[in-house]
């Protein structure tokens, strides 16, 4: 989930309130390039009695995008994808390939790559999503689970939500109902991804969202 620490919406402890009002009992927060939504929001939440934040990070390696989970610090990125899979693994963090097959080749000359593609068999990942919420994923969510059938690793779910209509779109079950429980559960590989369909205002927001983020990464 992102938050406007990076390029979501939602403040951090708006997210964290809704969230915790759908019933989820564990998020986590992977803002782009940064922890400080995460710790933000892991401070409203603190209070809550059976609701957490897990601090992540979506870091922009040089060969695409993956996730930090149960990070101390920030990662930084720019780094080969090998080097910040260990970054991550370094502070105690778990690593996860995101999207893997979303956009792994660069548009323009030198511009970003946002899926690690078949790196992800290759590095020491220790989860891959194989469900993301955004819409129109559907073959890259395919192609992920495909490439996870081989590999065996824990499958994630991942809501990316940049707005809070995707909150809780995709998902991770697991056993027990807290951040520990389901960091062991991604060790064990006893995680299950699953997904829900979007209510028609939340396809019309998400592209209004989409635009908006287009146009701000064109200025």
């Amino acid at each position: 989930m992102h938050t406007t620490a990076s390029d979501g919406w939602p403040e951090p402890r708006q997210l964290v309130d809704y969230a915790s009002a759908t019933g989820l009992t564990v998020i986590a927060i992977t803002d782009h390039d940064t922890i400080e939504g995460a710790l933000r929001a892991a401070g409203h939440a603190a209070g809550r009695s059976r609701f957490e934040v897990v601090i992540g990070e979506e870091v922009s390696s040089r060969d695409g995008h993956i996730v930090g989970l149960f990070l101390e610090r920030r990662v930084r990125p720019g780094m080969s994808a090998a080097a910040t899979v260990h970054a991550i693994h370094d502070q105690g963090g778990l690593a996860v390939a995101v999207h893997p097959f979303w956009r792994t080749q660069r548009r323009t000359r030198g511009g970003p790559v946002h899926g690690v593609g078949w790196l992800a068999a290759e590095l020491d990942f220790d989860a891959i999503e194989v469900e993301n919420a955004t819409p129109g994923f559907y073959v890259f969510n395919h192609l992920a689970r495909r490439l996870n059938m081989g590999l065996g690793a824990a499958e994630l779910g991942g809501s990316d939500a940049h707005i809070l209509d995707a909150v809780g779109r995709a998902f991770t079950e697991f056993p027990g109902r807290t951040a520990k429980a389901l960091r062991t559960a991604i060790e064990n590989g006893t995680t299950v991804a699953g997904r829900r369909r979007y209510r028609a205002m939340g396809l019309v927001r998400y592209a209004a969202w989409g635009l908006n983020h287009e146009r701000y990464a064109v200025v």
